[in-house]
């Protein structure tokens, strides 16, 4: 199925009828001078399960599912296989967030721990050595990213002179998704991709006109950030992406720390990303994609406790 051929109307709103009663439509909820769409608060946790039930309910298959995941993708799947009585297998590289891989097995899924290199291997290849299954890449399906579109289509109706979108940028099918949605409706609206300065595959990718690898460190930030742009998503990119803004991890956790004081909401790394970012670049009538909450309890609780000072890490209860 090409990737490349921009979405429809049509497609969209056919994403929009299937997802129906299995993901929610989430709040845009005022923040300053920036808009949080908030994906952390659908059933699994991450507006991955709009992508999930759009591929199955689309495709209707009937035998065993595998596919790599960071994890969010994974416990979508695995959710939305559950009702249709399916077997899923996810592979997961080896620093997922425990409490993703915890859901996954919750959830009923088979869950194999990779490397980073092996399970990028996966990622990049399609190639698991599972005989009969059918392998759903989390990134690249155009049901994914139409399911991604779907976000998109609630913004613009929600803020119809939106100026811009920041989205947190991993596989790419969240930005090429609300993207083409957004652009349909505001051909002007810059859509910023945000990465953090652990891995700039995307930064890197646009200044040398083509994908390219770079090094990548691994944090708390396990639901984005990779060595390089994957081949089969970088024409989509590369037409749909504006300009890309990269936030340290002290920023990634004022921002977590700053959803949950003053918006009661629980983000992981990945999803308070382009909350950093907009708190940077001050766009008015800016939306921030919130992607997920699923964030381990000691991290969460680590990045809680301290809060970020001129000279460096002090406790919040400090005397």
């Amino acid at each position: 199925m090409n990737l490349t051929e921009p979405l429809t109307q049509a497609e969209i709103a056919e994403a929009r009828a299937r997802i129906a009663g299995a993901a929610l439509r989430t709040p845009l909820a005022a923040s300053g001078r920036t808009w949080l769409k908030l994906e952390c608060l659908q059933p699994t946790g991450s507006y991955k399960i709009r992508g999930a039930t759009n591929l199955l309910r689309s495709r209707r298959l009937t035998g065993p599912i595998v596919s790599a995941s960071a994890g969010n993708f994974g416990q979508a799947l695995a959710a939305a296989a559950r009702l249709q009585g399916l077997a899923v297998t996810i592979h997961v590289p080896d620093n997922a967030a425990r409490v993703k891989i915890d859901n996954l097995r919750r959830l009923g899924a088979e869950v194999h721990e990779h490397s980073h290199e092996d399970w990028w291997r996966i990622m990049t290849t399609r190639e698991t050595g599972a005989e009969g299954a059918t392998f759903v890449h989390p990134v690249c399906e155009r049901e994914m990213i139409a399911g991604a579109a779907t976000i998109g289509a609630e913004i613009v109706e929600d803020l119809p002179d939106v100026a811009a979108v920041l989205i947190p940028i991993g596989g790419g099918g969240l930005a090429s998704g609300i993207a083409q949605a957004v652009r349909l409706k505001r051909p002007q609206c810059r859509i910023v991709a945000v990465e953090t300065e652990t891995a700039t595959p995307l930064k890197a990718a646009l200044a040398a006109g083509a994908p390219v690898t770079v090094p990548r460190t691994a944090s708390f930030v396990d639901g984005m950030g990779s060595t390089r742009v994957l081949d089969a998503m970088w024409p989509l990119l590369e037409r749909l992406i504006d300009e890309v803004a990269v936030v340290s991890l002290a920023e990634v956790e004022e921002a977590i720390r700053r959803l949950a004081s003053e918006h009661r909401v629980i983000a992981e790394g990945a999803g308070a990303a382009a909350v950093a970012a907009a708190g940077k670049m001050g766009i008015e009538r800016s939306a921030a994609i919130v992607s997920g909450g699923n964030i381990d309890r000691e991290t969460f609780a680590r990045i809680l406790s301290d809060v970020v000072t001129p000279t460096g890490l002090e406790p919040v209860f400090s005397p």
